[in-house]
């Protein structure tokens, strides 16, 4: 019987908290309910938006 460790714990507490802070503050931000669905779907991918960002301003 083959044991899996995992390993990759810390990175998805990373990102689940980023997520659920994301999320807050979308919908915080939101005045309406379809702003509110587009905030949800921002926070998924918000790491998209960071390396984005990152790189655009290191000017890559």
């Amino acid at each position: 019987m083959k044991k899996e460790i995992q390993r990759h714990g810390p990175s998805n507490a990373v990102y689940g908290l980023g997520f659920i802070g994301a999320a807050i503050y979308y919908i915080s931000t939101a005045t309406g309910f379809w702003l509110g669905t587009l905030g949800i779907l921002k926070a998924i991918f918000w790491p998209a938006f960071l390396v984005y960002e990152a790189l655009k301003a290191l000017g890559a």
